[in-house]
């Protein structure tokens, strides 16, 4: 099965990593094309590009500033990402919750006795 566009949907709209950089930046400020340019060290053509598809999917807004144009990210437009992203929330709690527990387990066994380090000093004298 050909997969579809990236001109289609957000999502593939983000599959590719350079967009996902553009919206990462674009998190973070309202800014004209050549700040994106200087701060990610990309080509303007390139970045025009991935802008305008961006802007075509609906996760980003542009506005005119004079002769500028400014760029942002659209949170409406943004949200079927979240929410989608968010129905794995709960296998990433479960999975994070089993790797501190594997830790814990792990350092319990390894860790000598804290109690018999508190009842002595440095030079192996009881406290």
């Amino acid at each position: 099965m050909p997969r579809a566009a990236t001109t289609s949907d957000a999502f593939n709209a983000v599959a590719e990593p350079l967009r996902r950089d553009i919206l990462n930046y674009l998190a973070l400020q309202e800014c004209p094309v050549g700040e994106i340019v200087a701060s990610l060290g990309l080509e303007q053509p390139s970045v025009s590009k991935h802008l305008r598809l961006l802007r075509d999917v609906g996760l980003v807004h542009v506005r005119r500033d004079g002769r500028r144009m400014l760029y942002r990210t659209n949170a409406d437009g943004i949200r079927p990402l979240h929410d989608w992203a968010r129905t794995f929330e709960r296998f990433w709690k479960n999975q994070l919750r089993r790797i501190k527990e594997s830790a814990e387990e792990k350092l319990d066994r390894v860790k000598p006795d804290v109690n018999s380090r508190r009842n002595h000093d440095f030079n192996g004298n009881k406290n």
